[in-house]
């Protein structure tokens, strides 16, 4: 498979429509047939949408000829994980039990792609109900890593990352519960962003856990993810956990540096278990801030150790509740039986994948009488203790650096059978999660065998206007060689 090094970025595409170089049907028309060319072994995508893709670009394209102004983003096409509504268009959650349902309403964030002229062109691969670390749960097919078609490309927004690395779209939209924009976007060698948990509405996303679940963006670099998640945020009325405050600006200010800046290195992310390829990329990026005028320091987070322990307690909890809503009634699979307890029974053992049922398992013990003070209040008062402790963390630092994963893209099959190490997948980024704070993934070279490392940044709430700062002084220290990779790393 080819990486993404010779697909334009996503502003490079609008400036060329709206320069009148080419014209968004052009440009949708021959992103569909890559799609249909390349993606047969990739997998990153379950359906392309070629009728209404070339309907929006015939929009964008009219309105040019208007001369109306339009966005920066006008025209380009993008593709969205499978856990997002759209109206009419199949939406299956990478599940069977919603094989075939097409929502009769979109995610409020496919409205803010419309509104900014972007052309949806399909739907991505991800994990069952984005329950997983590899899109290996998927019950659909299975998505490889650009890189090297024998490893993972994360997960569980598998799909979307690779459909940028593999350059099928210059960007996509995921979903991040426990890291599951992030850890792929490091596996795939692409910037991947979770915001601050309200930032962006989840009306319309298929929840999995909802004081968790942020939708956010992929891109090729960092100014593609700005421009995407300044296109898709803000208060929604119609999401109950929207903020009402704005953050501040993310592309204006992308050029600022961090001169001036204190960046503290986590130390509880950096010990046991991460691999030494994986944290020699980190303390290189820590290198790259300090030539940038930023003063490094070490920072501890002691409640990180929980964070695991915490998360697969409340996460499936909230799953256990979330997905009980798919019972055969109202939509999606229904198996029929002689009694509805039966129904409900054969739906479920037939809908849902074997991982699904593992979480909403261990939700539902974690929620049952005499058990919820024991486990789920227990986990919830962690989660006030990491909260705290990350105030602490930042106010002896401006931002935190971690890796984004233990390691870099492993085999396929490798850990399926092993789901503890699976999860331990997610022990740098579930804490952010938790905490309902931003970060993001930032491609920062290879492990020495050409797979990409990511490193991560994290930031306060709403501070994501510092977090871009940081990540393009990373992203340009990359560009001029100040750290080189090795052949394929940097896509």
């Amino acid at each position: 498979m080819t990486g993404a090094a010779h697909s334009l970025t996503a502003r490079e595409i609008a400036r060329q429509i709206s320069a009148g170089e080419t014209t968004a049907v052009a440009v949708a028309e021959a992103t569909i047939e890559r799609i249909q060319r390349e993606d047969a072994e990739l997998g990153a995508f379950l359906l392309t949408t070629g009728e209404e893709a070339l309907a929006a670009a015939a929009s964008v394209d009219d309105k040019l000829q208007r001369g109306e102004k339009l966005g920066p983003l006008a025209g380009v096409p993008i593709a969205v994980k499978d856990n997002l509504c759209t109206r009419g268009i199949p939406t299956t959650a990478g599940s069977k039990i919603l094989e075939g349902w097409c929502p009769p309403y979109n995610a409020t964030v496919i409205e803010k792609l419309h509104a900014a002229g972007m052309v949806l062109v399909g739907k991505t691969n991800l994990d069952e109900f984005a329950m997983g670390s590899s899109t290996e749960n998927s019950a659909y097919q299975l998505t490889r890593n650009p890189h090297d078609a024998s490893r993972v490309p994360g997960g569980s927004s598998g799909g979307s990352a690779a459909a940028v690395a593999a350059g099928l779209v210059s960007c996509s939209l995921g979903s991040d519960t426990g890291g599951s924009i992030r850890q792929p976007a490091s596996f795939c060698g692409v910037v991947g962003v979770k915001p601050t948990y309200g930032r962006t509405s989840r009306f319309g996303l298929i929840a999995y856990a909802s004081s968790f679940d942020q939708i956010g963006p992929f891109g090729r670099d960092v100014t593609d993810a700005a421009l995407l998640l300044e296109a898709i945020e803000g208060h929604d009325t119609l999401d109950s956990t929207s903020l009402p405050e704005a953050g501040g600006a993310l592309v204006a200010g992308l050029h600022d540096g961090v001169a001036g800046l204190r960046i503290g290195i986590v130390s509880e992310l950096m010990g046991e278990g991460i691999e030494p390829a994986v944290a020699a990329r980190i303390r290189a990026a820590a290198e790259a801030f300090a030539a940038a005028g930023a003063e490094i320091v070490e920072v501890s987070i002691p409640a990180v150790s929980y964070a695991i322990s915490a998360y697969y307690i409340l996460a499936p909890a909230e799953a256990s509740s979330n997905l009980s809503r798919f019972d055969g009634v109202r939509f999606g699979l229904r198996v029929d039986a002689p009694t509805t307890p039966e129904m409900y029974e054969l739906t479920r053992t037939q809908g849902f994948g074997a991982e699904v049922k593992r979480r909403i398992m261990l939700g539902t013990y974690a929620l049952s009488a005499g058990y919820y003070d024991a486990y789920y209040g227990t986990a919830q008062k962690v989660r006030t203790l990491l909260r705290a402790d990350f105030e602490a963390a930042y106010r002896q630092a401006d931002l935190l650096i971690s890796p984004v994963a233990p390691t870099t893209a492993f085999p396929i099959g490798e850990l399926t059978e092993d789901p503890l190490t699976m999860y331990l997948q997610d022990i740098c980024t579930i804490p952010t999660n938790l905490a309902g704070h931003p970060a993001m993934s930032v491609p920062f070279g290879s492990d020495g065998t050409g797979l990409p490392v990511g490193v991560q940044i994290l930031a306060p709430a709403l501070r994501e206007d510092v977090m871009f700062r940081a990540a393009m002084v990373l992203e340009s220290a990359l560009q001029q060689g100040s750290n080189p990779t090795q052949e394929g790393a940097n896509s």
